[in-house]
């Protein structure tokens, strides 16, 4: 990855990211602004709903790794991108293996979370594989 591409995708990097403790199991969760929030609740409240979850998993072979994950909603037309910085989020992309669920959340207000049941487990076990795997090759020097 070129200089200017590493800044672009960490510029493009979703903030709001958190690892949260839901009767006693570790769960990762991405905050959205509250608008965003309540808009894509508003669209899907009250229906049967699935939501679809790709990790595309980006890295460059020197230990950067960006996992672009694709939340497609069953219902409301809801198509969401976020890109993660995985060299950060490690323990994210561990709970989220662990547990299968997915939350999110309002960054306005916490008390509002939506709760997703991933359907393929398996794909977030081998992601967090590839993801270990892409950051064992970090060739930069910690720094003291």
């Amino acid at each position: 990855m070129a200089s200017n591409e590493l800044d672009e995708l960490l510029n493009k990097s979703h903030k709001d990211l958190s690892v949260e403790d839901f009767e006693g199991k570790r769960v990762p969760c991405i905050g959205f602004e509250g608008r965003k929030f309540d808009d894509m609740l508003s669209k899907v409240s009250g229906k049967p709903l699935s939501v679809d979850t790709n990790l595309n998993i980006l890295q460059d072979g020197l230990g950067h790794v960006f996992v672009e994950m694709l939340l497609t909603f069953s219902h409301g037309g809801i198509n969401e991108k976020i890109l993660v910085n995985a060299n950060d989020n490690v323990e994210f992309f561990e709970s989220l293996a662990e547990t299968t669920m997915l939350a999110i959340t309002s960054v306005d207000h916490p008390e509002k979370i939506f709760m997703i049941q991933l359907p393929k487990p398996e794909r977030t076990t081998e992601a967090l594989e590839i993801i270990k795997n892409g950051l064992s090759k970090n060739t930069q020097p910690e720094s003291t």
